[in-house]
């Protein structure tokens, strides 16, 4: 009777064969049980597929317990396997592959995906830089994720000690730390408090790219937002739910801009919403830079210790029956004027004259 062969591609002899060969076979048969132990490099530069041949010459990568990849990918990619090893045919037939991996994915994908699996199945994609521990169960190639947490790298994601018992997590030699969850995978922190900055420094949440920061509760569910935007010129949003409102228990106000004087008065009510300005000579108020309708400003015109200087204001500004006030021209006065936008217009909406400041 003919010899048979594993899901290793080993050869297994029946009672009887091989006479006077069991040295060579058995010697053949423990280098194979040594490949099964051993680590081998496969460049991914294009599409591979790993072969555990049965009593033949050849390349034996798919017995290889540890299989690190190497190159540039250049394109999507696939590391394949068949389901079984051996022939399919008499005498040698064929067995499942049952067997563990441990994978390194030491190529780099430039946006592009690298996925290992039986052929025919679907296995899973690696991450760039990442280790797995992973196992064919004769049908496809299932990712344990023991070890796909661990990034390798140049510059090591745990520079320094891990210490769990003392639930402390040390980077050393000013290395980063980063926590990257397998595929959609989140970080969810399980405790009450958790606090950022170190060493009484300032602490810094930022996204990384050019994703918006968003706060919200109850992972987003029935929850207003806090949202910076991303980008030049980006609001900061709050968004209430439902009839919810942003309340402030303290007081909140704008600082108080002092502008430089301008006989053709320059105002960014983006920057200085609320403003002083001391008045050296007759103004003339230009229209405002970067409004927002329904936004409101006001400026505190202060004569100088000459006084008598005049007030005119650009026809963006509108006052009750479009007449602006005359301005108190007493030396050291002051005249507070305040505006609502209206998307077109600056509506006066209070003006109190003649104001002592000290």
């Amino acid at each position: 009777m003919a010899s048979n062969y594993n899901g290793l591609g080993l050869q297994l002899m029946t009672t009887g064969e091989k006479a006077g060969t069991w040295g060579n076979v058995t010697n053949t048969t423990w280098n194979e049980v040594k490949d099964t132990f051993g680590y081998v490099s496969i460049a991914m530069t294009a599409d591979r597929t790993l072969t555990i041949p049965d009593g033949s010459t050849g390349t034996y990568d798919g017995r290889a317990f540890i299989i690190e990849l190497t190159g540039t990918i250049g394109g999507t990619r696939v590391l394949d396997i068949a389901a079984t090893a051996g022939s399919g045919s008499s005498p040698g037939g064929s067995e499942n592959i049952e067997k563990p991996f441990i994978v390194y994915d030491n190529t780099t994908h430039g946006g592009n995906t690298l996925t290992f699996k039986v052929t025919g199945a679907t296995g899973f994609a690696l991450t760039e830089g990442a280790t797995y521990l992973c196992y064919h169960n004769g049908t496809d190639i299932i990712n344990t994720g023991l070890l796909s947490s661990v990034v390798a790298d140049t510059s090591p994601q745990l520079g320094g000690n891990l210490d769990c018992n003392g639930n402390d997590i040390v980077s050393t030699s000013n290395a980063d730390i980063d926590i990257i969850p397998n595929g959609t995978g989140d970080v969810n922190l399980g405790a009450d408090t958790v606090q950022v900055g170190d060493n009484n420094a300032n602490a810094t949440l930022t996204t990384q790219g050019t994703g918006d920061l968003i706060l919200n509760t109850n992972n987003g569910s029935s929850s207003g937002d806090i949202t910076l935007l991303d980008g030049a010129n980006g609001n900061i949003e709050f968004t209430n739910n439902g009839t919810g409102v942003v309340k402030f228990n303290d007081a909140a106000y704008f600082p108080e801009a002092n502008l430089t004087f301008d006989a053709t008065q320059d105002w960014d009510v983006q920057a200085s919403p609320v403003a002083k300005v001391t008045l050296t000579d007759n103004v003339t108020f230009d229209a405002p830079s970067n409004p927002t309708t329904g936004q409101f400003i006001s400026i505190l015109c202060i004569q100088d210790n000459t006084g008598s200087r005049t007030i005119a204001w650009d026809g963006v500004f509108q006052f009750a029956s479009a007449e602006a006030p005359t301005a108190t021209t007493t030396a050291d006065k002051g005249d507070l004027f305040s505006f609502r936008y209206n998307g077109a217009k600056w509506l006066c909406v209070g003006t109190t004259l003649a104001l002592t400041l000290s």
